[in-house]
């Protein structure tokens, strides 16, 4: 088991995760590993000592997108809020957060996409239980349809992410592809709006 961080190793490895996910997302694989400690106001050796490789530090910045999205979802879980509306709510995060992972996969290479990855396959199982828990709770509200299944949500929301993607890339637009989907798997007579975010 690995042994706990004291309290500022966890704020430098935090805070390089943070700088590292937009670091990547502007220029890619090859963003600078030096630059990356510099913006994050740690020395290179301590980026060194966290993430040997750069491989470590996308993984890293990967799994750390997964825990933000089960998080969320434990919140929603423990929520008193109207089940749909959760699901309804995370599944906008997720949809979001596909789009930014999508980068992080490609950079990770060909081991991310065809799943053999290790950390692919610990990331959708976690996703899944996370989708399978929203889910089942708003069935049992009576707000989802009783017959979807979570792989078919999560497949349907990753093809949300996709035509996102090829279109203005905005909240409001996954906003609206959700709820031309929901109207198709919600419970009959039940219509619901996804909340739009940003």
């Amino acid at each position: 088991m690995p042994k706990p961080m004291r309290a500022d190793a966890r704020r430098n490895y935090d805070r390089l995760l943070e700088v590292a996910a937009v670091a990547f997302a502007e220029r890619g694989a090859d963003a600078s590993l030096d630059d990356i400690a510099k913006r994050a106001g740690v020395g290179s050796g301590t980026l060194y000592r966290h993430f040997p490789s750069r491989r470590d530090l996308l993984e890293a910045v990967y799994l750390e997108s997964i825990d933000e999205l089960t998080d969320r979802a434990l919140e929603f879980i423990a929520s008193e809020r109207p089940a749909g509306d959760l699901l309804a709510e995370w599944l906008q995060l997720l949809a979001e957060q596909m789009i930014r992972l999508s980068g992080l996969k490609t950079l990770l290479g060909e081991a991310m996409t065809d799943g053999t990855s290790p950390v692919i396959s610990v990331c959708s199982g976690r996703l899944k239980d996370a989708a399978s828990d929203l889910l089942a709770a708003a069935q049992k509200a009576g707000a989802v349809r009783a017959d979807l299944e979570p792989t078919e949500l999560l497949r349907l929301t990753h093809a949300v992410a996709t035509a996102t993607e090829l279109g203005a890339g905005t909240p409001q637009q996954i906003g609206r592809y959700l709820t031309l989907i929901q109207e198709g798997v919600n419970a009959p007579g039940v219509i619901r709006s996804v909340t739009l975010t940003g």
